[in-house]
């Protein structure tokens, strides 16, 4: 074995860097609140703990791909209230930097360690070891991280104070929710026009109105492919929310990333939800009079 690291949430993303970490050679102990999930990966050779403060015990570098607020910060006391010795916490959820340092805060009274690390990539890349960490916090701590985010990420980047791996991953995604929408303006276009939507995916990819985003997402336009999600429309409108509420607080003006928000929360208001964010094509054939045969 490598070494040992925990995993609390295995949803999407958590799921996939567990089991890419186990394939790699760790010992991975998770845990998540969905049983299914947890059966999932114990197939995958993931050990499950009986809850958060069990798996604290059993190793001292732990991940959390957590879906909200109160859950990490429900953790973070978990971890807290355990008593133990000093363990590291790479939360790689995205939320709200108060939120945060909110978890930073309870942890650090208790001795621990909290790494601001949220990921750049979809569920799709996650499961490829496609995704991008953007590390921040204890430098020391980030270094002793380096060969855990290797066996689960093509790349990992130290920014310095904590806080700021967030405000990357903000960025990252404001440009993320315009060009998803771009690519399904771009698709519904060439659909109206008669062209190939697979002869559209493959040249415009290799020009230059290309993108990691139209890579990933237009071929899944094509095949009206939406299920499983490689990210949750759902999830993604409470991401756009604290991105907005970010840029707002600092006066930043972002106009193309407003003019996204309406057709993310039209696919919100027709169902669906639980669809990937690639959906938005959708919503956009529909305003165009389209119908596929």
């Amino acid at each position: 074995m490598k070494g040992e690291v925990g995993v609390i949430g295995l949803g999407i993303m958590g799921g996939a860097m567990a089991a890419n970490l186990r394939e790699r050679g760790w010992r991975v102990v998770g845990f998540d609140l969905d049983p299914a999930r947890c059966a999932e990966l114990a197939q995958k050779g993931v050990e499950i703990a009986e809850d958060v403060p069990g798996l604290a015990c059993a190793v001292r570098t732990i991940i959390t791909s957590l879906p909200s607020p109160a859950a990490v910060a429900a953790v973070a006391r978990e971890i807290a209230g355990a008593g133990l010795e000093c363990r590291t916490v790479c939360e790689t959820s995205t939320l709200a930097l108060d939120d945060k340092n909110a978890a930073e805060q309870i942890l650090a009274e208790a001795g621990h360690v909290l790494l601001d690390c949220p990921l750049s990539g979809t569920g799709a890349q996650a499961r490829n070891r496609d995704l991008v960490v953007y590390a921040s916090g204890d430098a020391a701590s980030i270094a002793a991280c380096r060969d855990i985010f290797a066996d689960f990420a093509r790349q990992a980047h130290d920014l310095g104070a904590f806080g700021n791996g967030t405000k990357m991953k903000f960025v990252a995604n404001l440009l993320v929710a315009i060009h998803n929408v771009a690519a399904a303006e771009a698709m519904v276009l060439a659909m109206k026009a008669g062209l190939d939507p697979g002869q559209v995916v493959r040249l415009v990819g290799a020009g230059a109105g290309g993108s990691r985003v139209f890579d990933l997402r237009a071929p899944l336009m094509v095949e009206e492919s939406y299920e499983p999600a490689t990210m949750k429309i759902s999830t993604w409108q409470k991401d756009m929310a604290v991105i907005g509420a970010f840029a707002a607080k600092l006066g930043a003006p972002t106009p193309l990333f407003s003019a996204t928000e309406p057709y993310y929360a039209a696919a919100m208001s027709q169902g669906r939800g639980n669809e990937d964010t690639a959906a938005v094509c959708a919503v956009l054939e529909a305003m165009a009079g389209m119908t596929r045969g």
